[in-house]
């Protein structure tokens, strides 16, 4: 299965278009395509480079929780989204240290910068996990996902809490064709960090066994989507629990999926590796999906080869 992966990136090597993006950094970019993974099979962990699945089952979590800030996060050692949080407050009055505009790029090639850089992020991190005010303001990234999921909000100033609904539409009524949650809210878009690259989630029931398919406006292939497989796999073995069901496919719609420019030696570092076997996932039985904490989920027999560094765009 890992394989609907590696040919995803050969197919954005060997066909896809340099386009502009963003962040300045460039990519080169395919538009619609879908891979299918049977977790059946094993939990779709990408054995080609290690994929560290502590962040991913925190991040989960956090989403889960309805958390929009990176206090969390942090105090689970998890830094995926600082740099979107960190973006905002260089961007506000109140900060006042060294200019940080572009610090994603510049950082990677302007050692002495890189050096500031890293000192006020340090700062910044250890002011989030200290300081309740400033985190409130500064550590919050907007109505990202887990609002969305959690408590999208209503013309009448009421919340839908989406997580909840698509397990009760599972539980009545499985073959409905409408168990779907959605991250992309139009009116709040402008006010998020980052706006949601997984848009939307469908779930189908079939032989006692729970699918899921994702769309993906936006997929940052080397980085990105390996946390994306399964940060999803892991949604649909947590909800087929809740409902009393075995686990099916996990579909993967992506709809502009690109490499960075600057990950091209890492990607085809990866591509020389030779497929492992996926590892396994084990549960707690005996909780809620809304209940899971970090412990309550593990992988095992998970033996990748080593982690590819690799630059973030922001």
């Amino acid at each position: 299965m890992e394989q609907e992966y590696l040919d995803l990136a050969k197919r954005i090597i060997n066909e896809g278009s340099v386009r502009d993006d963003r962040t300045g950094t460039g990519t080169r970019s395919v538009f619609g395509h879908q891979m299918r993974f049977d977790l059946q099979k094993g939990f779709p962990l990408l054995t080609t480079k290690r994929v560290f699945f502590k962040l991913i089952k925190s991040e989960l979590l956090w989403f889960l929780k309805g958390d929009t800030n990176i206090r969390f996060l942090l105090e689970n050692n998890n830094h995926i989204w600082d740099e979107w949080a960190f973006e905002r407050y260089v961007k506000s009055e109140d900060y006042k240290g060294p200019d940080m505009t572009d610090f994603g790029i510049r950082s990677q090639k302007d050692p002495e910068f890189k050096e500031q850089y890293e000192n006020e992020m340090a700062q910044f991190r250890e002011k989030v996990l200290t300081d309740d005010s400033f985190a409130e303001q500064y550590g919050s990234l907007g109505n990202v996902y887990g609002a969305q999921w959690r408590a999208w909000k209503t013309a009448d100033g009421g919340f839908i809490d989406q997580i909840k609904e698509v397990i009760d539409s599972i539980k009545r009524n499985p073959n409905s064709r409408r168990h779907i949650v959605s991250a992309w809210n139009p009116e709040e878009v402008p006010t998020m960090a980052l706006p949601p690259c997984h848009t939307l989630f469908q779930f189908y029931v079939q032989d006692n066994k729970l699918s899921c398919q994702l769309y993906q406006r936006s997929g940052d292939v080397f980085l990105g989507v390996p946390f994306n497989i399964a940060s999803y796999a892991l949604l649909t073995h947590l909800i087929a629990q809740e409902t009393g069901l075995e686990v099916g496919d996990f579909v993967h719609t992506l709809g502009d999926a690109h490499l960075y420019l600057n990950h091209m030696d890492q990607i085809n570092e990866q591509l020389s590796r030779e497929i492992r076997d996926f590892p396994t996932l084990e549960l707690n039985k005996d909780k809620s999906i809304f209940d899971f904490e970090m412990d309550d989920i593990k992988v095992k027999d998970y033996h990748p080869h080593k982690s590819i560094k690799a630059p973030i765009a922001v």
